[in-house]
């Protein structure tokens, strides 16, 4: 998605990856090569190359690296969440950008949805009232939800789990939508399905062939690197839980339950939000509830767009009156549009953002600490102080600010 958004406007100045093979890849791709450059390399690359901004789309652990070295070097940052998988690393990404003349922006294209932005406008109308609580349901499907476990995101010490790495998104979109920060967090969590003792162990219809996918072949072959893109879902490395429950309760008040299954027959989310003047209801079908053919499933992973529009319903039910529908069209592309928006924001330089769509440090910061709070509370069987760690990585004054 960055090298087509950054090469279409003639953006694109430097690649920086542990793999010279997919960076000469990316390079045959492209009308004009850039410069190629080790992760070793990475300050000599932003002394030597005329780089306004550092793009950050690294495994999450290593986000932190790059991004403090950017910040240090007074380039802007825009990095893929989840900002960071530690609470260490937070607080050091909000030092650097203090001492910085750069600024962190983090890539929450589900923003850009124009469902989530239609949330969001009934939300501050008042359309229901004060908002009393949330439910959220998020189903991953066989494909997309086994290939977090193909990857390097089967290992906590990679991606912090899928309540750090997918779930961030979520969190951030409550978030957004009630202006509030997460003050308590419970959470529960296990693994059903993928892992050694996972309950379809062994199932070879969990098998991803590369070689189906020409752009994923060519990408990973056998690799220099050691980053495998089709490892084996029920692998004895493999330490995330694949089912999860959440209870956050929000600054405003209101609380959230959340829900996070990676093995669903099919692929989507329902989200309620309940407030004293009514309730509001998303329903979107992101992948048929059915099984796709193999094919169709891998070119998903691939990131090719197949052109088909996410399906979404927004239902407005007032108290004592009857519900409505609010109509907002579908549309084509990654994330219902939000992949194109969240470049056009990003790279284009536009200003008007009347929804507060653009993300900055104390939004990543936000969503990650969220999941960091239900890790620690899966772990220790207890609630956790959110709002306490929040105040440990920013001053008290830029979390009342956000």
């Amino acid at each position: 998605m960055w090298v087509r958004g950054l090469a279409a406007r003639g953006a694109l100045a430097a690649f920086c990856d542990t793999s010279a093979h997919r960076m000469a890849v990316h390079n045959a791709w492209l009308a004009e090569p850039v410069p190629a450059y080790h992760p070793g390399d990475f300050a000599a690359m932003l002394s030597e190359q005329d780089i306004d901004t550092v793009v950050v789309c690294t495994p999450d652990a290593t986000h932190a690296r790059y991004v403090t070295t950017a910040l240090a070097a007074d380039r802007d940052v825009v990095v893929e969440k989840p900002l960071a998988t530690s609470y260490a690393d937070l607080r050091d990404i909000a030092r650097a950008e203090r001492a910085s003349r750069g600024t962190v922006r983090v890539a929450f294209n589900y923003r850009y949805n124009p469902a989530h932005s239609e949330i969001r406008r009934l939300l501050a109308a008042g359309t229901i009232g004060d908002v009393g609580s949330v439910h959220f349901e998020w189903l991953l499907d066989t494909h997309h939800g086994a290939d977090y476990f193909h990857r390097w995101h089967r290992e906590r010490s990679n991606s912090g789990g899928l309540l750090v790495h997918k779930a961030a998104h979520h969190f951030d979109l409550v978030g957004w939508w009630l202006d509030a920060d997460p003050v308590r967090v419970t959470a529960e969590g296990r693994r059903m399905c993928y892992g050694a003792d996972g309950a379809l162990a062994g199932d070879d219809r969990f098998a991803l062939d590369l070689r189906s996918v020409p752009r994923l072949a060519a990408l990973y072959p056998d690799p220099e690197d050691g980053y495998r893109r089709d490892g084996d879902v029920f692998d004895p490395a493999i330490d995330i839980e694949d089912d999860l429950a959440v209870l956050v309760r929000w600054s405003n008040g209101a609380s959230m339950s959340y829900h996070l299954n990676a093995y669903a027959p099919g692929e989507g989310y329902r989200i309620a939000v309940n407030g004293t003047l009514g309730r509001l209801e998303l329903d979107v079908v992101e992948c048929d509830w059915a099984r796709p053919d193999p094919g169709a499933a891998a070119a998903r992973l691939s990131g090719s767009p197949d052109g088909a529009p996410m399906r979404w319903r927004i239902t407005v039910r007032p108290l004592w009156s009857e519900p409505y529908r609010v109509e907002v069209p579908a549309e084509s592309g990654a994330h219902g549009g939000g992949d194109d928006r969240l470049l056009a924001d990003l790279l284009d330089g536009n200003t008007s953002d009347p929804l507060g769509r653009a993300a900055g440090l104390v939004d990543g910061v936000r969503a990650v600490v969220t999941g960091l709070a239900a890790n620690e509370s899966i772990a220790g069987q207890r609630t956790v102080d959110a709002s306490t760690r929040l105040a440990e990585i920013l001053d008290a004054e830029s979390v009342l600010e956000a």
